[in-house]
């Protein structure tokens, strides 16, 4: 059985054989199911609560 993963921008599942993982110098790891949400996230900077597509798109930040 496969096991599902969650995309760290956009939120939606996929399967973990498909899909890139970035890690970071400081040991934090970013999986990502597109070339869209890998660029979204690290080349443009985008934030995912600001972008239609995405599953976080009008969330607030908790523990405030």
């Amino acid at each position: 059985m496969v096991r599902q993963l969650k995309c760290s921008f956009c939120g939606r599942p996929f399967p973990s054989s498909t899909g890139s993982m970035y890690i970071k110098n400081d040991g934090s790891i970013y999986r990502f199911c597109s070339s869209k949400c890998r660029k979204s996230l690290l080349k443009l900077g985008r934030d995912p609560r600001k972008l239609k597509w995405t599953e976080y798109y009008g969330k607030k930040e908790r523990g405030k």
